[in-house]
């Protein structure tokens, strides 16, 4: 299987885990909606991760090389008309960077209500974009 293929395969499984976890949380504060958000939390961030790293391993198969950020492979996946919406892709980044560096927690609680409102679904459309694009249907 090609590196991309590996990384898709990645990403599909990491989306599925980010998708149970958000299934559970009610979005209740205190006891188990807590370590739920946390986990929701923590699978958004390698799920981000493995998007943009599939994303540049689709990229780099075709010829595209130099793109070492994930701002830099948001903003090409834009281009090439991966994702819709290159703004909400930065907020995606903005608030993973927020996750990795800081805890808060009002910014978690934020955060996980954009994961489960809005960027689940932007990471399930690219996901079928991604599909699309090397061929698996």
């Amino acid at each position: 299987m090609t590196d991309y293929r590996n990384k898709l395969d990645s990403f599909h499984k990491a989306l599925e885990r980010l998708l149970e976890g958000i299934q559970l949380y009610t979005g209740k504060d205190g006891g188990v909606d807590d370590l739920i958000r946390d986990g929701v939390i923590q699978r958004f961030e390698f799920t981000f991760e493995l998007a943009w790293k599939t994303i540049k391993a689709i990229f780099e198969a075709e010829g595209l090389k130099g793109l070492n950020s994930p701002k830099t492979v948001l903003r090409e996946a834009y281009s090439a008309g991966l994702i819709d919406d290159e703004e909400l892709w930065l907020s995606i980044l903005k608030d993973r960077n927020e996750t990795v560096h800081l805890y808060d927690k009002l910014t978690a609680i934020r955060i996980c209500n954009n994961i489960k409102h809005k960027y689940a679904a932007e990471f399930e459309k690219l996901e079928k974009k991604l599909m699309s694009r090397v061929g698996i249907c």
